[in-house]
């Protein structure tokens, strides 16, 4: 009897829709959990990143120095690394030319506008697996539980003294469906908004940058524009 209302006795007594549904919400469990754990890494490097250049901007380092030094990392730099190198060196480039100061902060600008574009697409790589998972895993196993429990009552109508005995196991092994689908759900839904609001956090620390930094630059750039007037 122990046999029988095991987890593994219910999967093998189940139909072959059934256990495909099972399978599948299986799969996107792992798949999920998957993401988590690898969302949740790439966040706090994405935290720490910006918290120590924060830190080394701010700190009274000299502009020049610290994007050679950033520089010569190359591919290695991310985040507000990525747009303090991509906005500085436009802003080199076009300060070289006789563009207005205008020109060269539009410029600056644009440039780290497509970096932090970037920058965010690549946090929020994959999230959307688990808001997909989140949000159909349920109805997945709704569906191999509706299955399961038909062939439950439709095995019940052909036979004449039926007992509860007889149809316990076909509904059993049909709600495992839906449990299987919670299971799946329930951590993608609540991982989903948690990440979410963490790349969010960070998109306001990289804009709330950006928008110092362009000012930094634009005082820059008028008196440099002033002192060449001269």
């Amino acid at each position: 009897m122990h046999t029988e209302i095991s987890f593994i006795g219910l999967f093998l007594q189940a139909s072959v829709l059934v256990k495909l549904v099972m399978l599948l919400l299986l799969g996107l469990s792992v798949a999920a959990w998957t993401v988590i754990f690898q969302r949740q890494k790439v966040l706090k490097n994405a935290q720490f990143v910006a918290k120590r250049f924060e830190d080394r901007f701010w700190s009274g380092v000299d502009l020049n120095q610290l994007y050679k030094e950033l520089s010569a990392r190359g591919e290695r730099n991310s985040g507000m690394e990525l747009m303090f190198t991509n906005g500085f060196r436009e802003y080199i480039r076009l300060s070289k030319s006789a563009t207005s100061a205008d020109a060269v902060m539009d410029g600056s600008y644009r440039a780290m506008r497509v970096a932090l574009s970037r920058e965010v697409d690549k946090l929020e790589q994959n999230l959307p697996l688990l808001a997909t998972v989140g949000s159909t895993s349920p109805y997945i196993g709704l569906f191999g539980t509706v299955w399961g429990i038909m062939n439950s009552f439709i095995a019940l109508g052909e036979v004449k003294n039926a007992t509860l005995t007889m149809v316990a196991p076909g509904i059993a092994e049909a709600l495992i469906a839906t449990a299987m689908g919670l299971f799946a759900a329930i951590p993608a839904v609540i991982f989903y908004n948690r990440l979410s609001t963490k790349v969010e956090k960070l998109e306001n620390s990289y804009a709330n940058f950006m928008d110092e930094f362009s000012a930094i630059l634009h005082r820059q750039a008028h008196s440099s524009t002033t002192e060449h007037s001269r």
